[in-house]
């Protein structure tokens, strides 16, 4: 244990009962977690890629690469565990340092792509590392006059405030979320917020926001690998509105029809999967969020 464990590590097993860190080898890059359980001690590596892969490798749609080029805002990339969030994050962080000129600061819990400073300056913080928390990470980084600041998980009300207050203080934040849509995302950072508060939240959300890209890897049909399904909402006037007052159950059939901008919904990202003879049936169905509607096409 105490090859993979620093000093911080075994005090904060020790206090807490598990801890999460970035371990590196000959053998690679691992993201570790380590957890106390009834017979003794859990590990758990995933491998992390040692290159970062842009976007174009990634075969991302091109509609996402304007959201590297605003200079304030709020870009969230939300999915559940496992779904890529990190790759396609560290793919957009890696179009603004091959684009821009600029100043990122990239709060992660653990660090997993390493960045090289390229067109940008780029530094990496780590939490329990470099700093105790991502909310005191993000007051900090505040004061370093970043230009973008990348928030590895925003995960409760201070942090998903000090996001929002960056956003609208001429600082573009990427930031990720466990949600499984661009409505549910929604939802989530809204309801952290006390009731009497979430009007004026509406509000700051429906100006910063740039927009949402919600992500699942399903298997494939052939069994080689898995195949990225992707919902992607834009914050368009109507988009706005929505957000403003609180109808986010509007979302998918703006959508739809915002097909112009690159919007597509998650339903219909996984129809045109299947429709490529990339995923199976019961795959597209398990995962989509209107299953009757699903179930419907289907059947047509």
């Amino acid at each position: 244990m105490r090859s993979f464990l620093g000093e911080k590590e075994l005090a904060r097993l020790d206090k807490i009962g598990d801890v999460d860190f970035a371990y590196a080898c000959e053998l690679g890059r691992f993201r570790a977690s380590v957890v106390r359980h009834r017979l003794g001690l859990d590990m758990a590596f995933r491998i992390i890629n040692t290159e970062v892969r842009s976007m174009d490798q990634l075969d991302l749609p091109e509609s996402l690469k304007p959201l590297t080029q605003y200079h304030n805002g709020l870009v969230l990339v939300t999915g559940p565990v496992g779904s890529g969030k990190s790759t396609t994050l560290a793919a957009m962080v890696d179009q603004v340092n091959a684009s821009r000129q600029d100043h990122i600061i990239t709060l992660e819990d653990p660090i997993e792509y390493l960045f090289e400073s390229r067109s940008c300056h780029v530094n990496q913080r780590e939490v329990h590392t470099h700093t105790a928390s991502f909310a005191a990470a993000l007051r900090g980084a505040l004061r370093e006059d970043p230009d973008i600041i990348m928030v590895g998980e925003m995960r409760d009300l201070e942090t998903i405030q000090l996001a929002i207050t960056a956003s609208e203080t001429g600082h573009l934040v990427l930031g990720t979320l466990h949600t499984g849509n661009a409505p549910r995302t929604l939802d989530r950072v809204l309801d952290v917020f006390p009731v009497d508060q979430r009007d004026q939240i509406r509000i700051m959300v429906s100006e910063s926001l740039r927009g949402i890209v919600s992500q699942n890897l399903v298997p494939r049909l052939d069994g080689e690998g898995r195949v990225l399904a992707l919902e992607y909402l834009v914050n368009t006037p109507a988009v706005s509105n929505c957000i403003r007052e609180g109808k986010t159950y509007m979302l998918a059939g703006i959508m739809q029809t915002g097909r112009n901008v690159g919007m597509i919904t998650m339903d219909d990202s996984l129809k045109n999967l299947y429709n490529q003879g990339l995923i199976s049936q019961d795959e597209c169905m398990s995962r989509a969020n209107d299953q009757a509607n699903m179930k419907a096409h289907f059947e047509a």
